[in-house]
C-alpha cells in the first residue's frame, strides 16, 4: 500500500520548509496555560491563526477554512454538526466569501503568553512574537520539528464523509481513502506501489491458469520473480510540483522481452500523457480566463480613474460656484441693508418744510453727552419741497461751544441734495425752532433769518455744510419745570418750520 496510516502528514496542501510553519494554527502545547475554547479552531483544533468567523458564529484558521471549502462540494461546519445536527441551516454552510476576519480574537490571541517547545530554547513571550524569535541564533522556521503535524486518520476526519473517495486500485489491494483531489495525487505519486500490486495479481492469475492446463504446458509456466524484479525496476525519473500536484516526467524501465511488461509500460505512459494533456488544457483555459479578467480589470480601473478625474473637476467647479454665490449673497445683503435704511429715511422725511422730531430716552442721552460718549445727535433729513432744499437738525444735549453744560443747543444743517443745481443759492428761507410743551400750554419758539454771507447757507460742496443755529436755545435747568411738560415720559418733541414762498 502506498501510504501507512501510522505515518504523519502535513495538514492541508503540501508545504515546504521555507513556508509558514504553522499554516493551520499553533499547537496548544506552546501556551503557558490551557487556552480558552474560543481560541481554538473548529477544524484543526489548534490555537487559531488568522482567525475567520463564519455565518454560524464559529471560528476557523484562514488556511483550514480555505482547505475544507476546496476539498468539499457542500462543506458544513463541523461544530454545528456536533452541537445539534438536526438544526443545521444555511448559515452552517462554509464559504470563504461569507466569512470575515475576526480582528478581536486575533488581537486577544496575539497577547497570549507562550513558550518555545524546542529542546534547549527557554524563550517565553507573547504569541505575536513567537514565530519571529530565534532559538540559539536560528530562526524558528528553520526547525522542521516545529511543523504542525497530525495523523492521517485525524486529517481524514476533517474531510466530510460524503466527499471521501477510494483509490482506483482498491480492488487489487490499495486501501487509500481521501478527497477526490487527494486520491488523484495518491494515484500519481504511488505508481510503483500500484505496479507491484498489479504484478502480484497478474502472477497469481498466470500461475493459477498454468496449473489448470496440465503438466504438458508446465514448461510455459512463467516465473513471477524475474518479472517482478523487472517491473520493480520501473521508477519515476523526476517529478515537478505544479499547484500541489506531483507529476511524473518520464519512466525508466529495464529492458525486457516480455510483451506483458511492454504493454503495461505503454498503457501507463499513455495514461500519464493523457492526464498531463488534460491538465495542460485546464491550465491554458485558466490562463486565458485570467488574462481576460486582467484586461477587464485594467479597463475598469482606467474608466474609474477617468471618472474620478471628472468628478474632482466637477467638485472644484461647484466649490468655486459656491464661493461666488456666497460673495454675491453678501453683496445683496449689503445692498438690501442700504435700501432698508433709505426706505426708513424716506418714510420719516417730510416735503413741506415742516419737520417734527421725536427724541426718546432723553435722560440717558443727556447723561451720555455730559460724559462725552455722545456729543450730538443728527435728525433724519427733511425737505422744503418735493424737489427743494435738503435739511436736517443737530442737537447738543449739553450745549455746544462756550455754553456747554448750561443750555440745550439746536442747529440747522444744509445738506447736499439731488436737485441743488435747480435751486437758488444761498439758502435764504426763514428758520423757526420750537420746543413743544406736551401739555400744550407754552411752546418755546425761536426764529432767525439766514446770514447770506455765511458758508453754512451756500450750496454744499461736500455731504453737508457746517451746522448753524441757536447755541443757547433753551436752559437745561428749565427742562424739568413743573409748569411745563417739555420732557414727558423721557421724550422730547422738537419742531422745525422753514418758511417757503409758496
Amino acid at each position: 500500500m502506498a501510504e501507512n496510516p501510522s505515518d504523519t502528514v502535513l495538514v492541508g496542501p503540501s508545504l515546504t520548509p521555507d513556508e509558514n510553519e504553522f499554516p493551520f494554527g499553533y499547537p496548544t502545547s506552546i501556551c503557558q496555560s490551557t487556552p480558552e475554547p474560543k481560541y481554538l479552531c473548529c477544524g484543526c483544533h489548534n490555537v487559531l491563526k488568522k482567525a475567520q468567523q463564519t455565518l454560524c458564529g464559529h471560528r476557523y484558521c484562514s488556511a483550514c477554512l480555505s482547505w475544507i471549502v476546496r476539498i468539499s462540494k457542500n462543506p458544513i461546519c463541523s461544530r454545528c454538526k456536533e452541537e445539534n445536527p438536526q438544526t443545521v441551516g444555511d448559515e452552517s454552510f462554509l464559504s470563504e466569501e461569507k466569512a470575515f476576519i475576526d480582528a478581536a480574537i486575533n488581537k486577544e490571541i496575539s497577547e497570549l503568553s507562550v513558550h518555545c517547545v524546542i529542546s534547549g530554547c527557554g524563550w517565553t513571550g507573547l504569541m505575536k512574537n513567537f514565530e519571529t524569535h530565534e532559538c540559539g541564533g536560528i530562526s524558528l522556521k528553520d526547525h522542521k520539528q516545529t511543523v504542525t503535524k497530525i495523523s492521517t486518520e485525524e486529517k481524514d476526519g476533517l474531510i466530510p464523509i460524503e466527499v471521501q473517495g477510494m483509490c482506483s486500485f482498491a480492488d487489487i489491494g490499495c486501501s487509500f481513502k481521501g478527497s477526490q483531489e487527494m486520491v488523484k495525487e495518491h494515484e500519481v505519486s504511488s505508481l510503483p506501489e500500484h505496479l507491484r500490486l498489479l504484478l502480484e495479481l497478474v502472477s497469481q492469475v498466470k500461475a493459477h491458469h498454468s496449473e489448470k492446463r496440465g503438466s504438458g504446458f508446465s514448461h510455459a509456466k512463467p516465473s513471477g520473480k524475474p518479472l517482478e524484479r523487472n517491473l520493480s525496476d520501473l521508477q519515476l525519473q523526476g517529478a515537478v510540483e505544479v499547484n500541489g500536484d506531483l507529476e511524473a516526467d518520464c519512466f525508466r524501465a529495464a529492458s525486457s522481452d516480455s510483451e506483458e511488461e511492454l504493454a503495461l509500460q505503454r498503457f501507463m505512459k499513455e495514461k500519464l500523457l493523457a492526464e498531463l494533456q488534460e491538465k495542460l488544457l485546464v491550465f491554458e483555459n485558466i490562463v486565458t480566463v485570467l488574462n481576460k479578467e486582467m484586461e477587464a480589470s485594467r479597463l475598469a480601473i482606467a474608466a474609474s480613474v477617468h471618472q474620478s478625474g471628472l468628478t474632482q473637476d466637477l467638485i472644484l467647479n461647484l466649490e468655486q460656484r459656491v464661493i461666488d454665490l456666497q460673495q454675491t449673497l453678501a453683496q445683496k445683503d449689503l445692498a438690501l441693508t442700504k435700501l432698508e435704511q433709505s426706505l426708513h429715511l424716506l418714510e420719516e422725511a417730510s416735503y413741506d418744510g415742516v419737520y417734527l422730531w421725536k427724541i426718546t430716552n432723553f435722560t440717558r442721552r443727556c447723561h451720555e453727552s455730559a460724559c462725552g460718549r455722545m456729543i450730538s445727535l443728527l435728525s433724519p433729513a427733511f425737505y422744503t419741497a418735493r424737489y427743494g432744499y435738503k435739511l436736517c437738525l443737530r442737537i447738543y444735549f449739553s450745549g455746544g461751544g462756550t455754553r456747554k453744560g448750561t443750555h440745550l443747543s439746536l442747529f440747522i444743517v444744509v445738506m447736499k441734495g439731488e436737485y441743488d443745481a435747480l435751486l437758488e443759492w444761498p439758502f435764504r428761507n426763514k428758520v423757526t425752532f420750537m420746543l413743544l410743551d406736551q401739555n400744550n400750554r407754552e411752546h418755546v419758539i425761536d426764529s432767525f433769518h439766514p446770514d447770506l454771507t455765511s458758508d453754512s447757507f451756500q450750496r454744499p460742496q461736500g455731504e453737508s455744510n457746517t451746522a448753524i443755529g441757536r447755541p443757547m436755545f433753551f436752559p437745561l435747568n428749565k427742562l424739568q419745570s413743573p409748569k411745563h411738560a417739555y420732557v414727558k415720559n423721557d421724550t422730547v418733541f422738537l419742531k422745525c418750520v422753514i418758511e417757503t414762498n409758496s
